[in-house]
């Protein structure tokens, strides 16, 4: 035994000892996985291979925070880690170390090592944990930061061969369920830029979300942008659209107006696109609407005479007769029959070019081939003749509609009276009126101003009154344009004081006189002699800061003076 080692082995209280035993414990500590003392490493590529290691052996967050008691939790460190940690088999492992370094260093992490968490877990299709970090990070973060730094992480060399747009999907879906529309909507617009598709799952969404705000223009250019990107939409968007047409009021309208065309009920596929062409169309997009049409024919959409007819509405909203005649006549060729709403296409083009002549033909060539004249035929046709100077056919064509069970628009109806001169004629409007009136018809101050101004030319002044009084009766209030005509009308019966009294009915009313009103009024009286009350009202109108420019009126109040003057004049020489 002269040979053992503890022969040979120095005291325990040797210094050399104690050096020694040290060394080996540090040793020991730092190449041993399963050491619970605090690990002293800075080396990042071995911090993270031992984190990694930790997390694989499924210690407690206890142990953990221990051992790595020292060491900062950079955004560095914990996207090594997370790299390292990216396979399926080791997602919850990485999700877990990522909740336990923001624990421990008691603060956010960046956006950066939230999106590679995020591309984690959707790869291992652990759905519900990456939306919570989804939400987490967009309520921190502003704008389309969290998309921007998704779309660079997703082509980081580790990610790049798994990342998909499951992602963005989720993420598109987290702005519509936080109501930031707006984002949600240029997020799908940004992900089309850089090559990206959103499902029809995420369109949904936050159209879903839009339309509970009740804002129809903007779930329109959601749906329009699904078309062109050929994002398809399935039942649940249409049904969304359909809702959105009931929100707007348009629905009865369209589907009236796809019968008139196809002559049947249309499916709600149908409505709703060709609710989408013809407002694209409407708002003078004649191309993009083409476009719409050739994607929705494609997928079988929409109706073939229903496209045919929609060409031939873009083609005249262009301004291009011939070009939509050619398609016209294609369409007969091609089996497709001619129909009612083509027909008052046609009808109110030819009433733009000043052809009402043209435009009575086709309605009767319309009523020979079989189609009925609906409502909009007559108001086109009615405001065209109107337009020509052709009263008589207008007033006749009003009275046939009126004889056919419908109504003239309101502003179709006033356009008709706001040209007629004929006192005879204004009777018979007039009594069209109180017809209108029994079936239903709506009318606005513009109407009964109209025809107030229509008896005043002709010195009616008892129908002038009674028009007045039954606009009040009927709740029409009176406004500015009403009582600037009966004034008019007053004061061109000769009726100044009766004119003068509705200047005070006016301000109990909080109805501020205009210019023309008292121009009017001082005009009256200056003609009839009586120049102090002229005179009065022109102080009254400076009170009221209206001060006229017209040389005319301007010549007439210094001849109110000047005779005012003379009158002085005249006392002093006497």
């Amino acid at each position: 035994m002269g040979n053992s080692l503890l022969q040979i082995t120095p005291r325990p209280n040797s210094l050399k000892f104690r050096n020694l035993h040290r060394i080996l414990i540090n040793t020991h500590i730092s190449k041993s996985p399963n050491s619970i003392h605090t690990t002293t490493a800075k080396d990042p590529n071995q911090i993270t291979h031992m984190l990694c290691d930790s997390f694989r052996r499924d210690k407690n967050w206890d142990s953990l925070t221990k051992q790595f008691r020292s060491i900062p939790f950079t955004d560095q460190i914990v996207e090594k880690v997370l790299l390292e940690l990216k396979n399926p088999i080791d997602a919850k492992r990485a999700l877990n170390f990522f909740n336990w370094s923001a624990n421990r260093a008691k603060s956010k992490h960046g956006v950066r090592c939230y999106c590679i968490a995020i591309h984690i877990l959707v790869r291992a299709r652990l759905i519900v944990e990456a939306k919570a970090l989804i939400e987490s990070v967009v309520k921190e973060s502003s704008g389309l930061e969290v998309l921007e730094t998704l779309i660079s992480t997703s082509k980081i060399e580790f990610l790049s061969s798994f990342s998909n747009s499951l992602a963005f999907d989720l993420l598109v879906q987290t702005y519509s369920k936080l109501r930031m529309f707006l984002v949600a909507f240029d997020a799908c617009k940004q992900l089309e830029q850089n090559g990206y598709s959103c499902s029809v799952i995420s369109f949904n969404a936050l159209i879903h979300v839009v339309q509970k705000s009740h804002l129809c223009g903007l779930s329109w250019e959601i749906y329009e942008f699904m078309i062109e990107k050929r994002a398809y939409p399935n039942e649940t968007t249409v049904e969304m659209m359909i809702g959105v047409l009931c929100k707007m009021g348009e629905l009865k309208k369209c589907v009236d107006l796809l019968d008139r065309i196809h002559g049947g009920k249309c499916p709600p596929m149908v409505i709703v696109n060709a609710h989408l062409v013809f407002k694209v169309f409407g708002e003078g997009r004649i191309g993009d609407g083409v476009v719409l049409l050739r994607r929705l024919l494609m997928k079988n959409m929409i109706l073939d005479d229903v496209a045919f007819s929609m060409v031939v509405y873009g083609r005249v909203r262009d301004g291009d007769m011939v070009d939509s005649q050619e398609v016209f006549e294609e369409m007969l060729k091609r089996g497709f029959r001619a129909n009612a709403f083509l027909y008052t296409l046609f009808i109110g083009a030819y009433c733009d070019e000043g052809r009402a002549g043209e435009a009575r033909r086709l309605k009767r060539e319309m009523r020979d081939v079989g189609l009925k004249a609906y409502d909009d035929t007559y108001n086109v046709l009615i405001e065209g003749c109107c337009r020509c100077g052709e009263l008589e056919e207008s007033l006749s064509l009003c009275e046939e509609m009126v004889e056919g069970g419908m109504l003239p628009s309101c502003s179709t109806y006033n356009v008709m009276v706001g040209k007629l001169r004929n006192v005879e004629d204004v009777k018979r409007a007039n009594g069209l009126l109180t017809v209108l009136l029994d079936k239903g018809f709506v009318p606005n101050e513009a109407t009964y101003a109209n025809l107030i101004d229509a008896y005043g030319r002709e010195g009616e002044v008892q129908e002038v009154f009674k028009l007045y009084y039954e606009m009040d009766y009927k709740g029409c209030s009176p406004g500015l344009m009403a009582y600037t005509s009966l004034i008019i009308s007053l004061c061109q019966c000769g009726r100044l004081k009766e004119a003068e009294k509705f200047l005070k009915v006016m301000e109990d009313r909080s109805v501020a006189p205009s210019l023309y009103i008292y121009e009017t009024l001082i005009g009256g009286y200056y003609k009839s002699g009586d120049m102090h009350r002229a005179l009065d009202l022109f102080n009254e109108m400076n009170k009221q800061g209206l001060s006229p420019n017209g040389e005319g009126f301007t010549e007439m109040m210094e001849r109110i003076h000047s005779s005012f003057f003379l009158k002085e004049e005249w006392k002093d020489l006497s």
